[in-house]
């Protein structure tokens, strides 16, 4: 059984080559920026849930996640 590709490859792969023309892509370049796109909004959600209990909130409003990506992007940055 063959499973369904959901990342969009060939979308990513222009996106990558606009920004960057210069590079020469390796085959599944595409699929780890995709992988690691899922992995971000994963961590951010769940910073987001954190932040929404510690405020005692049923939702995660929008200063929940906008808190929550600050403190990712500050701590992917090394």
């Amino acid at each position: 059984m063959r499973m369904k590709r959901t990342a969009p490859r060939s979308t990513l792969r222009k996106i990558i080559k606009t920004h960057k023309p210069q590079l020469r892509l390796a085959a599944n370049a595409d699929l780890l920026v995709h992988l690691s796109f899922l992995l971000f909004l994963h961590r951010l959600a769940e910073e987001s849930r954190t932040n929404a209990f510690e405020n005692k909130s049923k939702i995660i409003k929008p200063e929940h996640a906008m808190a929550a990506a600050k403190v990712i992007l500050k701590k992917s940055r090394g």
